[in-house]
């Protein structure tokens, strides 16, 4: 079970220290407009570092937000239920979409990063951020945490159900 708490804090700690990187953005973007429309500069590594911070931030985050139980919900009954039924529906949730998802993302993924890696791919720009491959690799860690963080909703909420029952 400490396997499982390990999960669950890394994925935590991973969504706080990412979830900074909005205000670098932030930053950022308020540098890029400045220095082009006051000054008529323009960097397109700035440009293309936003667009690697939104990525991290919305793949590395994922995680985080499941874990907090923050996430985006379709169905309007739910908070309307007891905890039990709260518990089975994550549980079933996890099993039946969730994991099969993120398995798809894994497979249908893998020679497209692994490409990526081979030809060390990088920016399109020539001033550009040559770290494709890096920004690609972020499918399989959002795949990969959320799978994780599955599990541990899985293990966490068959054991509380089922400690009611023995």
């Amino acid at each position: 079970m400490k396997y499982l708490e390990l999960i669950n804090k890394t994925n935590i700690i991973l969504g706080k220290f990412f979830s900074w990187s909005l205000l670098i953005m932030v930053i950022l973007t308020f540098v890029i407009v400045i220095l082009r429309y006051l000054f008529n500069i323009g960097f397109i590594w700035m440009q293309e570092l936003v667009r690697y911070l939104y990525a991290a931030v919305f793949m590395l985050c994922a995680a985080y937000t499941l874990a907090k139980d923050e996430h985006v919900r379709v169905d309007i009954f739910y908070s309307k239920l007891k905890d039990r039924h709260k518990i089975t529906i994550n549980v079933i949730g996890s099993l039946l979409f969730l994991i099969p998802v993120c398995l798809c993302i894994l497979y249908y993924s893998f020679t497209y990063v692994i490409n990526s890696w081979v030809q060390l791919e990088g920016s399109l720009e020539e001033r550009g951020l040559h770290a494709v491959y890096l920004l690609k690799t972020l499918i399989w860690a959002f795949a990969i945490m959320l799978v994780l963080q599955s599990v541990y909703i899985i293990s966490q909420g068959s054991l509380k159900l089922f400690r009611k029952y023995y």
